[in-house]
This record gives C-alpha cells, structure tokens and sequence, in this order.
C-alpha cells in the first residue's frame, strides 16, 4: 500500500484536456475501498451470525450494522461520481437511513434487526442506506462491468420490497440475503486488488463541471 502511495504523480488525457493523479487521489480511493471492506465484512459477519446462532445472535448485529452504516458513510464521502447531484443524493440516502435506524434504536426495546424484520414499514426509513449502498453498486457496475455488482444492484431492492410487500416467502428471502452477503464479499474483495488510478476516473470531467457551474454561479 506505501509503495502505491508512493508512486509518481501521473498525468493522463482526460475529455476535456490533460489531468495529473496524485497521492491525495489514490488515498481516497484506498479509503474508498476501506471502507466498503469494513461493510462488507460487517455485513457478512452479522448474516452469518444469524444463520448459525438465531435469536441469540440479534443483540451483535445492532453494533454490526452501526459499523456497516459507518463504513458504507466513509466510502459515500470519498466515492469518484462525475454526477454532483446523484453523489449528494447517496450521501442523503445515507444520513436518512442512519438517522431513521437511530431513531428506532432509541425507541424500541428489541434488537435493531428483530424489530426491523417485523416491521417491515421501518425500511421506508432505514431501507434508504441500502438504497444508498445499491447506489454504489450501480456505480461499479457500469464503470467496470463487474458481474457481482450486475447481481447485486437488483437484487437489494428486490429482496426490501418484497419483505416489505410479504410477497416473499422466509426461504426465498434466506437465499436472496445469501447471494447478497456472497456477491458483496466478492465485490469489496476484488476492489482491494483493482488498479487504483480507473477508480479516480477523468479528473478533467471534474473540473470541467466545476467550471461550469462557477460560471453558471457567476452569471446570476
């Protein structure tokens, strides 16, 4: 990871003319990519936890998924998006899941999760950091055509929606959150070995928006 960091500044040809990647660049996407891992690994603790404990296991995934939403908000802070407006929407979606799964924790004497799965109303509010985090997938997906995150961008909202609507049944929802712990594994797992300089993308997008809208901001 030094030796990343370390490397020379590199300047390629963006869209909109020359851009230089520096170190201040490739450690927000080490950052990035930290905190996916973090909840990516959260996540698939807590999933398991619950397969082989049941019940007993609810109590250590409220802090699981505190550490998961930390995570998810650290890699919405430092994630590359050209789109200004879809980046702030992911980071609203954030805060409202985060504030809603706070609220609910204060108010309710159960677990976070039991109270959650059996208020399938609650994810209107806590569902938007899942939300937020198939953002993200959709994001890598059509940046880097990763398979896992073709899978997983659907299926998230699939899975809410039909817990939220009982259209699913326990087993078909038990394999759905499978294939999401698995293909959310696997994508945090592959970012910590892609290159680092096609995470940052076309810089010179970036300040060619930025341009835009100060000029836009002048003219008023």
């Amino acid at each position: 990871m030094i030796a990343i960091l370390d490397k020379n500044p590199t300047t390629y040809k963006g869209q909109f003319g020359e851009f230089t990647i520096d170190k201040s660049d490739r450690q927000e996407v080490l950052i990035y990519r930290g905190g996916l891992v973090m909840a990516a690994l959260s996540f698939a603790i807590a999933t398991n936890l619950f397969v082989a404990q049941g019940a007993a296991a609810l109590p250590w995934i409220t802090p699981l998924f505190a550490l998961f939403s930390l995570s998810l908000g650290v890699s919405l802070y430092f994630i590359h998006i050209y789109m200004v407006a879809l980046h702030r929407a992911l980071q609203a979606f954030w805060v409202i899941g985060s504030v809603s799964a706070i609220a609910i924790s204060f108010q309710s004497t159960e677990p976070l999760a039991l109270f959650v799965y059996n208020n399938p109303l609650t994810l209107f509010g806590i569902g938007f950091t899942f939300a937020a985090l198939t953002g993200i997938y959709f994001k890598e997906a059509f940046c880097f055509n990763r398979l896992e995150t073709k899978i997983l961008t659907p299926i998230v909202p699939f899975l809410l929606l039909g817990h939220m609507t009982g259209l699913l049944s326990a087993d078909i929802e038990q394999v759905l959150l499978a294939i999401w712990t698995i293909g959310f594994t696997i994508f945090a797992g592959r970012k910590m070995i892609q290159e680092i300089d096609p995470d940052i993308g076309d810089k010179s997008v970036f300040a060619y928006l930025k341009e835009q809208k100060t000029s836009a901001a002048a003219q008023k």
